[in-house]
């Protein structure tokens, strides 16, 4: 049989081109949004869209890793597993959209945005297209089509980028300043601002529900009611799983705006939700890497689980998923100056650069969480990962509750790395328990705390000599990611890990 890291790592390589493209496309648009709106008008971005991951999870209900466990474990149960799980999606996310509909003015108010119901139906329709376009894509996944995988990701985004320049690159700088045509009539609208971001948002998600049409089409199987009832009692706790996971997550910019309005006025506080959320795209390096690993690692987890010494590839793919967070970690801080100036040229926005690091340690943490994780989905706990995950989004939500008052965004970021390193600390030993993995702890820890010892190190001193001073962080970058070859891949073949 073929190696199984080779194997996962190839999966995670294909993955992770779509997403670090798609991300680097979506970075193209961070510096347009922040140059083209202030810190307030780019936090309206930043609060909606933390409504919008809520409502994922909401309605996504954890069945895209119920289809993926059923898969695999019943062949009776796996032919009738996508069918299923989308029939469900589908009736769901049809009441929601009427719903929605219905009661657009209602949540407009409820969320500040009284003027603004339009927002309602953008991303009502938004998430509509996501979560159904969720199972097909895992069945994509789960195909090993990782290539159509990545490719409707990248027409996806690219039509949501392209629009985004349209819309403010070419319309906006037009109709501002009198050159009209017959197009930009047509088409724009000023008063719309921050709306045409939603709206590029909504085109690209129809895209990718088109694209996936096929592969719904396509699917075998029949619906299977008492499958569906089984998948469900599956997904049930990995709902709160996911939900705490999103309080921990973005529940810090809802919370921001809403204390920091009553305290300070509301310009005010949308203006700091606007310095985070942009500060946090800067995090989102490593983000990426957890996202294509994700991809990868969810499937490979599930359909490794019976092979000779699985849990003992676990522990290596643990070992060498933190030397690449932890390299990446060194990558951003070490350059961070450079990155400041591609991703966020607005200085407006660069106060808040001293989140970023803290934030790239959460995010470390969160990935070591979610490689974690397969304890409690292989061993069927999921209502225990349920319980860590809302005891992390109480320290959520009450430690920012707290402290936004005093420190604003400081806490916010401060709290998620307490979150994060909490709950990755309670799973490891739950898991232990309940599902033993033989994890190196002390070879992670290197790769993992030496990245933060390099940084503070060096923020003692000072060198003015730009030529120099990268050059010599190069060199530490070289070092670090040297010592992780030595120790990882210049080490005896793992193929006695089948």
């Amino acid at each position: 049989m073929a190696n199984p890291i080779k194997h996962l790592a190839g999966q995670t390589a294909i993955y992770g081109l779509s997403t670090i493209v798609g991300r680097l496309l979506n970075y193209l648009l961070v510096p347009l949004h922040v140059a083209i709106f202030q810190p307030a008008a780019y936090g309206v971005v930043t609060e909606l869209y933390a409504y919008a991951a809520f409502l994922a999870v909401i309605l996504t209900y954890g069945l895209e890793t119920a289809f993926f466990r059923y898969l695999y474990k019943e062949e009776k149960d796996a032919k009738n597993a996508f069918r299923t799980g989308f029939s469900s999606l589908l009736f769901s996310s049809s009441i929601f959209l009427v719903l929605i509909f219905i009661f657009q003015q209602g949540i407009a108010d409820f969320i500040l945005y009284p003027n603004n119901a339009e927002y309602v139906i953008w991303f009502a329709l938004i998430l509509g297209f996501d979560v159904l376009s969720s199972l097909p894509m895992a069945k994509l996944r789960s195909e090993n089509k990782s290539i159509r995988f990545a490719s409707i990701n990248i027409i996806s985004i690219g039509i949501t980028v392209t629009l985004n320049l349209f819309f403010l690159l070419y319309c906006k700088p037009n109709f501002d300043s009198g050159n009209t045509n017959e197009l930009i009539n047509a088409v724009y609208d000023p008063t719309i601002g921050v709306g045409y971001i939603f709206i590029a948002n909504l085109l690209g998600s129809f895209s990718k529900f088109l694209l996936l049409i096929p592969t719904m089409l396509k699917s075998k199987g029949k619906f299977d009611w008492e499958l569906l009832k089984t998948m469900l009692a599956y997904a049930f706790p990995l709902v709160f799983f996911a939900l705490a996971g999103i309080i921990n997550e973005t529940f810090d910019r809802i919370l921001l705006r809403r204390l920091l309005t009553s305290s300070k006025g509301e310009e005010y506080a949308m203006m700091q939700v606007g310095i985070y959320g942009a500060n946090y795209k800067l995090a989102m390096l490593i983000t990426i890497f957890i996202q294509a690993f994700r991809y990868a690692a969810e499937p490979f987890f599930f359909s490794h689980e019976k092979q000779k010494n699985s849990k003992h590839t676990y522990a290596y793919i643990m070992q060498v998923f933190a030397g690449v967070v932890g390299a990446l970690f060194l990558l951003v801080t070490l350059y961070l100056d450079l990155f400041k100036h591609l991703v966020i040229p607005n200085e407006s926005y660069w106060e808040g650069l001293k989140i970023v690091p803290i934030l790239l340690m959460a995010n470390i943490f969160l990935g070591i969480y979610y490689n974690l994780g397969i304890w409690f989905k292989l061993s069927e706990n999921t209502k225990k990962g349920m319980y860590i995950s809302i005891f992390g989004a109480l320290i959520t939500i009450s430690l920012n509750i707290w402290l936004i008052p005093t420190f604003e965004y400081m806490a916010s970021a401060w709290i998620t790395l307490l979150t994060y390193f909490s709950i990755t600390v309670i799973s490891y030993f739950l898991g232990q328990k309940y599902y033993p993995v033989p994890y190196k702890i002390g070879r992670i820890a290197y790769y993992i705390l030496t990245p933060v010892l390099i940084y503070l190190l060096l923020q003692q001193f000072s060198i003015d000599n730009n030529l120099l001073k990268y050059s010599f962080h190069s060199l530490i970058l070289m070092i670090f990611v040297g010592s992780i070859y030595l120790l990882e891949f210049k080490r005896k073949s793992v193929e006695n890990l089948n």
